[in-house]
């Protein structure tokens, strides 16, 4: 399995959950197709990003989403753990000059994943296709 390493890291295979991919972790697993699954299983780490605990609670106030008030323990005690959020994963959101009209929650989490060395579980469309190879449909 490649590492795709922007900064040194152990070649270990970590692999970061978009929103979507989160809740169904949590929720609705059968969202993800076998070749995620099999990610998910072989993984080393699984982590999540507050960015994601954002947009969850900014959704939950609106009225677009309901989940539990301890989502984020759920998370903690199901193995996730928590990417923290720093000054170089903002930076790198200008790597992806592409998508300076979509979604800025994505594009702070694929920054992440990107400075991290990290595989991007998502099925936003448009990440996917970008073609970046540390970027994988969580639905195949």
């Amino acid at each position: 399995m490649p590492c795709f390493t922007v900064i040194t890291h152990p070649c270990t295979l970590m692999i970061l959950l978009d929103t979507n991919a989160l809740l169904w972790v949590l929720g609705d697993p059968k969202q993800f197709g076998a070749n995620s699954l099999r990610l998910l299983a072989e993984s080393d780490e699984v982590y999540s990003s507050p960015v994601s605990l954002f947009e969850i609670s900014i959704k939950t106030m609106l009225g677009k989403l309901s989940v539990p008030p301890d989502f984020a323990a759920v998370a903690r005690a199901n193995g996730i753990q928590q990417l923290p959020l720093n000054h170089r994963h903002a930076e790198a959101v200008g790597v992806f000059p592409e998508l300076a009209r979509h979604d800025p929650f994505d594009r702070l989490i694929l920054a992440q994943a990107y400075v991290e060395g990290m595989t991007l579980l998502t099925a936003d469309r448009v990440l996917i296709s970008l073609g970046r190879p540390f970027v994988r449909d969580a639905r195949s």
